[in-house]
Order: C-alpha cells, then sequence, then structure tokens
C-alpha cells in the first residue's frame, strides 16, 4: 500500500507500465521509455500519450452495481471481496484491480500522462504538426475525468451540480494529493469537461494513429462527446456530434447482429468478433486490467453474485420483439445453472510468471460503439425543446433492424410500453421481474406520457446492447432507476432513486489523505 500522504493524483511514475493492444490482442504491455521525466520530442509526446487511456475500468462495479444481475446463492462462490461490495452497494475497503482505489489510481494516472503531454507541447512551442496529439491529449483528460465523475459522484442535475460534490480536476503535471484541498462541486467539473472537449475535438486526426481505433479517432472523440451532452443535458450538441459519425441514416454503420447470429457458436470466436477493430460498429476499444471475463464469462461458473436466467430471461431480452430468441444477439447465449451470459467479452490473460501461473487477466472493451450513440441521438430528439419524434423512431428503428430485422410506428411502441406492467420494487420471486421501471429522472424533464414510453424503449434497447458493459449503471444514476439486489438467506437490499449509495465511496486511502468522502443516508 501506497502511504496516505503520497496518494497520486496528477503525477506518473517514470516506469509506469501502459497497456497497449495490437489488433490480434496478442501482446498487452509495453514499457514507456524512462526518459518521460524530459520530453522534448514529438515522438516522446506520442509515447506518454500511450499512457493516457486508463488501464483499469470500472466495468465490474458498475454492471455488479445495477439491476443485470442477482444473488445465485450462498452455495455458489464470491470471486473478491470488491464483487460483493459491489452488489452490496458497499464501501469497500480492498485494493485489488477492480476496486475504487485501482480505478481512482488509473484515471488519476491516465490524467496525469495527458498533462504531460500538454505541457510538453507547450514547452516546443505549440506547433501545428503536434496539434492531433494536443486534442487527444485534451479528450483524454476529459474522458478520465467523467469517467471518475459518473462513478464517485452522484448524477449531474442542473438544479444541484453546483452543490453536489465533484472530483478534483487535475490540468497540471506534478499535482499531488497534498496540492488538492477541495473536490470542488460537479458543476465545476463537467465545466472543465466541457473546455477541454471543446478545445480538443477539432484538433483529433485521424491520421496521427496507426491503430485508430484504440485510441481517440474523430469518431470517437465525436462519440464521447455526445455521450457527454447527453448526460449535461444539452440535446442540440448530442445530435449535432452524432450526426458526424452516423450522418442521417445509421443503418449501415450498426453492428451487423445478424451476420454475427450466423457464426459458429465457440464462445472465444464470438467474443474475437464482438471487439474486433474491422468491426463497423466498434468506434474504440480499450484494453484494461480487470477480472470482469471470468466474473460474467463462461470461465465463473459457480460464482454467487452476477447475471442469471431469471434476469436475462425475464427483464432484459424480451421486448415489442417478442421473447430472448427473437434478437439475433442470443442465438449464441451461453448458459450452465443459474448464470447465463452473451458472448461479448473475453479474458486475454498475461503471465508474469508461466512457472507459477501467475499474472494479469486483460479484457478488450468497446467503449463507444455506433449503436449506442444511435440511442444517444434518439434520446436527444425526444428530450430537447423542439421533440422529434420521427427523427428519434429512425435511429431507433435502425438500432431494431439491427437487432432483430423488425421495424415499428412510434405508436405501436408506446403503446407497447404503456401496456408493460412497472416492476415492483420488491421482487417477492422471479415471477416479479419485467422490462419496464419506474422512472425518477434527474434533471431530465421527460413532456408526456408518450414520450415516456419511447424513453422506456431507448432504455431497454441500451440495457440489452450493452448488457454486461456497464453502462446501464449510468442510466440507473440518469433516470433515478429504483434497484432490489436480493440476498440469499437475507432481506434484500433496496437503492432507491435518492439513496447516496448512488455515488461509489472514495478510496479510503484518499479519505484518509484529505479528500471529503461521500455522504451516505442516515
Amino acid at each position: 500500500m501506497k502511504d496516505n500522504k503520497t496518494r497520486i493524483l496528477g503525477y506518473a511514475a517514470a516506469a509506469l507500465l501502459t497497456v497497449t493492444v495490437l489488433p490480434a490482442c496478442e501482446d498487452f504491455l509495453d514499457t514507456v521509455p524512462d526518459d518521460r521525466t524530459e520530453i522534448d520530442s514529438a515522438d516522446k509526446v506520442k509515447n506518454i500519450l500511450v499512457s493516457a487511456y486508463p488501464s483499469v475500468s470500472p466495468i465490474l462495479i458498475q454492471e455488479l452495481s445495477s439491476d443485470n444481475v442477482t444473488d445465485n446463492g450462498a452455495q455458489y462462490d464470491i470471486y473478491g471481496q470488491i464483487t460483493q461490495d459491489a452488489y452490496l452497494w458497499k464501501d469497500g475497503v480492498t485494493d485489488d484491480t477492480d476496486a475504487p482505489l485501482s480505478i481512482w489510481d488509473a484515471h488519476y494516472n491516465a490524467i496525469a500522462s495527458a498533462n504531460l503531454a500538454l505541457e510538453a507541447i507547450e514547452n516546443l512551442g505549440n506547433p501545428a504538426s503536434l496539434k492531433p496529439q494536443r486534442g487527444e491529449a485534451l479528450i483524454c483528460r476529459a474522458y478520465a475525468h467523467f469517467q471518475l465523475a459518473n462513478l464517485f459522484c452522484m448524477t449531474y442535475d442542473p438544479a444541484t451540480s453546483d452543490s453536489t460534490l465533484g472530483i478534483p480536476y487535475i490540468t497540471k503535471p506534478g499535482t499531488s494529493i497534498r496540492d488538492v484541498a477541495e473536490r470542488g462541486t460537479l458543476q465545476n467539473v463537467y465545466e472543465m469537461i466541457e473546455k477541454d472537449i471543446e478545445e480538443g475535438l477539432p484538433l483529433i486526426s485521424d491520421g496521427s494513429y496507426s491503430v485508430p481505433k484504440y485510441h481517440f479517432n474523430k469518431n470517437a472523440a465525436y462519440a464521447f462527446a455526445a455521450r457527454f451532452y447527453l448526460y449535461s443535458l444539452q440535446y442540440e450538441k448530442v445530435i449535432e456530434c452524432a450526426d458526424v459519425v452516423l450522418g442521417d441514416d445509421p443503418s449501415d454503420k450498426l453492428r451487423g447482429w445478424e451476420a454475427f447470429s450466423n457464426l459458429a457458436t465457440d464462445y472465444e470466436l464470438r467474443c474475437n468478433a464482438y471487439i474486433s477493430a474491422d468491426a463497423r460498429c466498434n468506434l474504440m476499444l480499450q484494453a484494461v486490467m480487470t477480472s470482469w471475463p471470468y466474473v460474467h464469462g463462461p470461465y465463473g461458473i459457480a460464482l454467487r453474485y452476477g447475471n442469471s436466467y431469471d434476469v436475462i430471461m425475464s427483464e432484459i431480452f424480451p421486448g415489442p420483439w417478442g421473447a430472448y430468441n427473437s434478437l439475433y444477439m442470443t442465438s449464441g447465449i451461453w448458459g450452465f445453472q443459474q448464470k447465463y451470459s452473451i458472448p461479448k467479452i473475453i479474458g486475454y490473460f498475461e503471465y508474469t510468471d508461466k512457472t507459477a501461473g501467475i499474472g494479469f487477466l486483460h479484457m478488450v472493451n468497446p467503449v463507444f460503439t455506433t449503436d449506442e450513440l444511435a440511442l444517444c441521438r434518439a434520446e436527444a430528439y425526444l428530450l430537447r425543446g423542439n421533440p422529434d419524434r420521427d427523427m428519434a423512431m429512425k435511429d431507433i428503428n435502425a438500432v431494431m433492424n439491427s437487432m432483430c430485422g423488425k421495424t415499428y410506428e412510434a405508436q405501436a411502441l408506446i403503446d407497447f410500453y404503456e401496456q408493460q406492467r412497472t416492476m415492483p420494487t420488491k421482487i417477492k420471486n422471479s415471477d416479479d421481474r419485467c422490462i419496464k421501471k419506474a422512472l425518477h429522472p434527474k434533471g431530465i424533464k421527460i413532456p408526456n406520457k408518450n414520450t415516456e414510453n419511447l424513453i422506456q424503449c431507448i432504455l431497454q434497447l441500451r440495457r440489452v446492447l450493452t448488457v454486461h458493459e456497464g453502462l446501464r449503471w449510468n442510466d440507473i444514476k440518469r433516470y433515478g432507476i429504483e434497484v432490489t439486489h436480493p440476498r440469499s438467506g437475507r432481506e434484500d437490499d433496496l437503492l432507491v432513486h435518492d439513496d447516496l449509495r448512488r455515488a461509489i465511496q472514495l478510496p479510503a486511502e484518499v479519505i484518509s489523505a484529505g479528500l471529503e468522502a461521500n455522504p451516505r443516508n442516515n
């Protein structure tokens, strides 16, 4: 454990190892040159930016905190204390790869690398030749802060964000915890993210990358901007950014789910196809260290907390298209006993000692896709000042057609979701599970009931498309969706819409070093 007084917020060690990924996902670790302390050339700037992408993901905490999982019973094993802490919305004290401490450090180390690159570019005189690298550094800095805010803060609401705790927004290299006395407000964090996005976005150039999809290429940067603007309720900007990537009709840019369903049912083959850099829908891929592939995938068959048959079959996959098997993606669904999952994310093991059989588990995750971007734009069309149902339906139907080969009239979807019963907050048995949840939106103004039913559709489509990928947790926070987590042999745990546990607690080491802890309910 590091000494609390020297907990890193904004600087990286010279010999820090960074995750890089080749298209075949064969090599995971390259060493950043030890001369990073003196970044005095364009090549050194490019090298440091390799480490401006977080090497750890919040996906395990996000997914296990969400309603995509359940307690499969005390007869099954717990894989790491963090899985139980996340499922129980408990302030964690572990320091393993997926714990808050690792996420905090990995993201602030990425921020530190971005800041080092920006400082070096400044010292080199801001040459035009390094504009793309400046753009990448700014977008990387914004993204890492955005990820931290989504995990460690309550959701953004313009009415309360200027009094909601944020996270330190670090803009200078060499900034440690001793230099940061306060967390600031969420409003300030969002303003700084927006500033970095607006400065960095026009500078991004795909020509500066050898493998663009493992960097913030132009499409990925605009997809990130669209997600940020959606979360900050700036709907016209969501549409503007999505238009750059999707054009008027996204149909030929979405994932080919039908072709995916025709692949051989080999789990590994399908996972590799899902995360392929050649897939037209994958805008940016991120390689991280995590145990999540083991927890959610076919390896951890008998694990206590995770996805289950009941949740998959009753809450996630039934819809206006019919039963779960009406979706192309479910042709490769994998299940055994209580556990069911879609072949998406697979683990890649990097041995540090083959003889001892020890090392690190990695995964590659498509953090931005055209499918999710189309749903962001559809949501923005419905929630902006002058709602446009026809344009929203164009995106919804493009996604629907890709997923199941069907399209719908708006009224048909409105009627379908209107007729669905709302899932009770407290689950008495598996029959209580259903696809529709009550919404208690945070800052989001839904103009009428018809729009709410279409929002229900978008939320379910996003839940289906991103299952096992963590994004459901962000929607739960944004829309104040209440979640019940059953506990074997004990009373269920309920996360109500204003529960302060929706902001994951800061690492204990960071709190001990002086930053204010997230408040908790009495």
